[in-house]
Protein backbone atom coordinates (compact mmCIF):
# COMPACT_ATOMS: atom_id res chain seq x y z
CA UNK A 1 0.00 0.00 0.00
CA UNK A 2 1.05 3.25 -1.26
CA UNK A 3 2.45 5.86 1.80
CA UNK A 4 1.22 9.22 1.54
CA UNK A 5 3.58 12.25 2.38
CA UNK A 6 1.54 13.02 5.33
CA UNK A 7 1.86 9.71 6.69
CA UNK A 8 5.86 8.98 5.64
CA UNK A 9 6.31 12.43 8.06
CA UNK A 10 4.59 11.69 10.63
CA UNK A 11 6.16 8.41 10.72
CA UNK A 12 9.72 9.78 10.31
CA UNK A 13 8.58 12.09 12.69
CA UNK A 14 7.24 9.37 15.27
CA UNK A 15 11.04 7.34 14.75
CA UNK A 16 12.69 10.72 15.25
CA UNK A 17 10.58 10.82 18.57
CA UNK A 18 11.57 7.29 20.05
CA UNK A 19 14.91 8.07 18.84
CA UNK A 20 15.00 11.03 20.70
CA UNK A 21 12.80 9.41 23.64
CA UNK A 22 15.46 6.71 23.97
CA UNK A 23 18.92 9.04 23.51
CA UNK A 24 16.62 11.14 26.75
CA UNK A 25 15.75 7.53 28.69
CA UNK A 26 20.30 7.09 28.41
CA UNK A 27 20.81 10.85 29.53
CA UNK A 28 19.29 9.55 33.02
CA UNK A 29 21.79 9.62 36.13
CA UNK A 30 25.21 7.64 35.86
CA UNK A 31 24.72 6.94 32.05
CA UNK A 32 28.26 6.80 31.20
CA UNK A 33 28.26 3.00 29.64
CA UNK A 34 30.62 2.87 26.79
CA UNK A 35 29.25 0.32 24.80
CA UNK A 36 27.83 0.89 21.39
CA UNK A 37 24.32 0.15 21.67
CA UNK A 38 22.55 2.10 24.07
CA UNK A 39 19.65 -1.00 23.87
CA UNK A 40 22.11 -2.80 25.18
CA UNK A 41 22.98 -1.32 27.95
CA UNK A 42 19.00 -0.90 28.69
CA UNK A 43 19.32 -4.63 28.83
CA UNK A 44 21.92 -5.12 31.23
CA UNK A 45 20.00 -2.25 33.45
CA UNK A 46 16.35 -3.35 33.06
CA UNK A 47 17.57 -7.18 33.64
CA UNK A 48 19.89 -7.37 35.96
CA UNK A 49 20.74 -3.70 37.49
CA UNK A 50 17.72 -2.41 38.37
CA UNK A 51 15.51 -5.45 39.67
CA UNK A 52 18.04 -5.75 42.37
CA UNK A 53 18.84 -2.22 43.00
CA UNK A 54 18.24 -1.64 47.06
CA UNK A 55 15.26 1.13 47.25
CA UNK A 56 18.02 3.45 48.90
CA UNK A 57 20.10 3.26 46.03
CA UNK A 58 17.41 3.92 43.37
CA UNK A 59 16.42 6.92 45.57
CA UNK A 60 19.42 8.11 45.55
CA UNK A 61 20.05 8.02 41.85
CA UNK A 62 17.01 9.65 41.23
CA UNK A 63 17.84 12.82 43.65
CA UNK A 64 21.48 12.76 41.97
CA UNK A 65 19.81 12.71 38.59
CA UNK A 66 18.21 16.22 39.15
CA UNK A 67 21.47 17.89 40.54
CA UNK A 68 23.46 19.70 37.57
CA UNK A 69 26.61 17.74 37.97
CA UNK A 70 24.82 14.25 37.84
CA UNK A 71 27.50 13.34 35.28
CA UNK A 72 30.07 12.85 38.32
CA UNK A 73 27.78 10.04 39.66
CA UNK A 74 28.86 6.28 39.67
CA UNK A 75 26.61 4.22 37.22
CA UNK A 76 24.22 1.87 38.49
CA UNK A 77 25.78 -1.24 37.31
CA UNK A 78 29.52 0.24 37.93
CA UNK A 79 27.38 0.69 42.03
CA UNK A 80 25.91 -3.06 41.48
CA UNK A 81 29.69 -4.28 40.30
CA UNK A 82 31.29 -2.16 43.49
CA UNK A 83 28.84 -4.01 45.98
CA UNK A 84 29.72 -7.49 44.77
CA UNK A 85 33.41 -7.14 44.45
CA UNK A 86 33.32 -6.00 48.21
CA UNK A 87 31.49 -8.73 49.22
CA UNK A 88 33.79 -11.03 47.28
CA UNK A 89 36.80 -9.64 48.82
CA UNK A 90 35.19 -9.79 52.59
CA UNK A 91 36.07 -6.14 52.93
CA UNK A 92 35.71 -4.83 56.11
CA UNK A 93 38.24 -1.94 56.49
CA UNK A 94 37.94 0.85 53.33
CA UNK A 95 38.31 4.10 52.03
CA UNK A 96 36.56 6.26 49.40
CA UNK A 97 38.47 9.00 47.36
CA UNK A 98 35.59 11.39 45.92
CA UNK A 99 32.20 10.99 47.21
CA UNK A 100 29.57 13.57 45.26
CA UNK A 101 26.15 12.63 46.85
CA UNK A 102 27.65 9.16 47.83
CA UNK A 103 25.87 6.54 45.45
CA UNK A 104 29.03 4.69 45.14
CA UNK A 105 29.35 5.11 49.02
CA UNK A 106 26.17 3.81 49.77
CA UNK A 107 26.59 0.53 47.61
CA UNK A 108 29.81 -0.14 49.82
CA UNK A 109 28.16 0.20 53.28
CA UNK A 110 25.11 -1.25 52.33
CA UNK A 111 28.27 -4.04 51.26
CA UNK A 112 30.44 -4.19 54.31
CA UNK A 113 28.93 -5.82 57.41
CA UNK A 114 27.72 -4.18 60.46
CA UNK A 115 31.44 -3.10 62.06
CA UNK A 116 32.80 -2.07 58.76
CA UNK A 117 34.08 0.93 58.12
CA UNK A 118 34.81 4.21 55.33
CA UNK A 119 36.52 7.00 55.61
CA UNK A 120 35.22 9.00 52.95
CA UNK A 121 36.92 12.33 51.73
CA UNK A 122 35.91 15.03 49.12
CA UNK A 123 35.97 18.73 48.90
CA UNK A 124 32.40 19.34 48.69
CA UNK A 125 30.24 18.46 52.09
CA UNK A 126 27.48 20.10 50.48
CA UNK A 127 26.98 17.50 47.25
CA UNK A 128 27.55 14.72 50.26
CA UNK A 129 24.76 16.00 52.29
CA UNK A 130 22.23 15.65 49.42
CA UNK A 131 22.42 11.88 49.96
CA UNK A 132 23.15 11.76 53.55
CA UNK A 133 19.48 11.46 54.79
CA UNK A 134 19.04 8.38 52.40
CA UNK A 135 22.26 6.89 53.90
CA UNK A 136 20.83 7.46 57.04
CA UNK A 137 17.51 6.34 56.25
CA UNK A 138 19.57 2.87 54.92
CA UNK A 139 21.22 2.77 58.33
CA UNK A 140 24.15 2.23 57.42
CA UNK A 141 25.82 6.18 58.19
CA UNK A 142 27.45 5.12 61.31
CA UNK A 143 30.05 2.82 58.80
CA UNK A 144 30.78 6.26 57.02
CA UNK A 145 33.50 8.48 58.42
CA UNK A 146 33.43 11.48 56.24
CA UNK A 147 36.22 14.24 55.98
CA UNK A 148 35.71 17.08 53.93
CA UNK A 149 38.86 19.01 52.25
CA UNK A 150 41.95 17.92 49.83
CA UNK A 151 42.51 14.05 50.63
CA UNK A 152 46.28 14.27 50.01
CA UNK A 153 47.01 15.75 53.24
CA UNK A 154 44.39 12.43 55.41
CA UNK A 155 46.39 10.24 53.00
CA UNK A 156 50.26 11.67 54.11
CA UNK A 157 48.92 11.30 57.68
CA UNK A 158 47.97 7.50 57.23
CA UNK A 159 51.20 6.78 55.63
CA UNK A 160 53.60 8.66 57.92
CA UNK A 161 51.89 6.23 60.99
CA UNK A 162 53.28 2.66 59.98
CA UNK A 163 50.08 1.00 62.00
CA UNK A 164 48.00 2.10 59.01
CA UNK A 165 50.19 0.22 56.75
CA UNK A 166 48.42 -2.77 55.00
CA UNK A 167 45.40 -1.98 57.07
CA UNK A 168 42.65 -1.35 54.11
CA UNK A 169 40.73 -4.16 52.22
CA UNK A 170 39.46 -1.72 49.82
CA UNK A 171 39.80 1.50 48.08
CA UNK A 172 37.77 2.94 45.84
CA UNK A 173 38.83 6.32 43.68
CA UNK A 174 36.61 8.51 41.54
CA UNK A 175 38.04 12.09 42.12
CA UNK A 176 40.89 14.49 40.82
CA UNK A 177 42.40 12.67 37.78
CA UNK A 178 45.43 14.71 37.76
CA UNK A 179 46.06 13.58 41.54
CA UNK A 180 45.39 9.71 40.82
CA UNK A 181 48.97 9.00 40.33
CA UNK A 182 49.93 10.92 43.95
CA UNK A 183 46.83 8.91 45.04
CA UNK A 184 48.51 5.20 44.03
CA UNK A 185 51.87 6.81 45.64
CA UNK A 186 50.22 6.49 48.94
CA UNK A 187 47.64 4.05 48.39
CA UNK A 188 49.98 0.99 47.68
CA UNK A 189 51.32 1.17 51.28
CA UNK A 190 47.68 1.50 53.16
CA UNK A 191 46.37 -1.07 51.31
CA UNK A 192 46.53 -4.62 52.37
CA UNK A 193 48.78 -8.00 50.41
CA UNK A 194 45.75 -9.23 48.78
CA UNK A 195 43.82 -5.85 49.24
CA UNK A 196 42.29 -4.13 46.21
CA UNK A 197 42.39 -0.47 44.58
CA UNK A 198 39.70 0.22 41.99
CA UNK A 199 40.43 3.60 40.13
CA UNK A 200 37.40 4.99 38.20
CA UNK A 201 37.30 6.55 34.50
CA UNK A 202 40.41 4.65 33.35
CA UNK A 203 38.57 4.94 29.91
CA UNK A 204 37.84 8.56 30.52
CA UNK A 205 34.95 8.78 27.74
CA UNK A 206 36.88 6.71 25.21
CA UNK A 207 39.28 9.52 24.56
CA UNK A 208 41.93 7.18 25.64
CA UNK A 209 42.20 5.99 21.99
CA UNK A 210 41.43 9.18 20.29
CA UNK A 211 43.57 10.88 18.11
CA UNK A 212 45.15 14.14 19.44
CA UNK A 213 43.36 16.54 17.47
CA UNK A 214 40.08 14.53 17.87
CA UNK A 215 37.18 16.80 18.88
CA UNK A 216 37.02 16.48 22.84
CA UNK A 217 35.25 18.55 25.39
CA UNK A 218 37.64 20.86 27.40
CA UNK A 219 37.36 19.04 30.73
CA UNK A 220 37.85 15.61 28.84
CA UNK A 221 40.65 16.55 26.95
CA UNK A 222 42.38 18.15 30.02
CA UNK A 223 42.49 15.46 32.08
CA UNK A 224 43.23 12.63 29.35
CA UNK A 225 46.84 12.82 29.16
CA UNK A 226 46.93 12.17 33.35
CA UNK A 227 44.33 9.37 32.89
CA UNK A 228 46.79 7.56 30.06
CA UNK A 229 49.49 8.65 32.49
CA UNK A 230 48.04 6.36 35.39
CA UNK A 231 47.21 3.68 32.61
CA UNK A 232 50.62 3.31 32.18
CA UNK A 233 51.78 3.41 35.35
CA UNK A 234 49.14 0.59 36.49
CA UNK A 235 50.27 -1.80 33.50
CA UNK A 236 54.18 -1.04 34.82
CA UNK A 237 53.53 -1.67 38.25
CA UNK A 238 55.16 -5.05 39.47
CA UNK A 239 53.06 -4.62 43.44
CA UNK A 240 49.82 -5.28 41.93
CA UNK A 241 47.82 -7.27 39.35
CA UNK A 242 45.61 -5.33 37.32
CA UNK A 243 42.33 -6.16 35.18
CA UNK A 244 40.67 -3.10 33.60
CA UNK A 245 36.98 -3.65 32.69
CA UNK A 246 34.66 -0.98 30.18
CA UNK A 247 32.13 -0.71 33.18
CA UNK A 248 30.62 2.90 33.88
CA UNK A 249 33.18 4.81 32.04
CA UNK A 250 35.71 2.13 32.28
CA UNK A 251 37.40 0.63 36.25
CA UNK A 252 40.93 -0.79 36.49
CA UNK A 253 41.10 -3.32 39.53
CA UNK A 254 44.23 -3.64 40.75
CA UNK A 255 45.04 -6.08 43.84
CA UNK A 256 47.85 -5.87 45.95
CA UNK A 257 50.29 -8.66 45.67
CA UNK A 258 53.38 -7.15 47.68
Amino acid sequence: MATTTAEATKTSTNNGEDKQSQNLRHQEVGHKSLLQSDDLYQYILETSVYPREPESMKELREVTAKHPWNIMTTSADEGQFLNMLIKLVNAKNTMEIGVYTGYSLLATALALPEDGKILAMDVNRENYALGLPIIEKAGVAHKIDFREGPALPVLDQLVADEKNHGTYDFIFVDADKDNYINYHKRLIDLVKVGGVIGYDNTLWNGSVVAPPDAPMRKYVRYYRDFVLELNKALAADPRIEICMLPVGDGITICRRIS
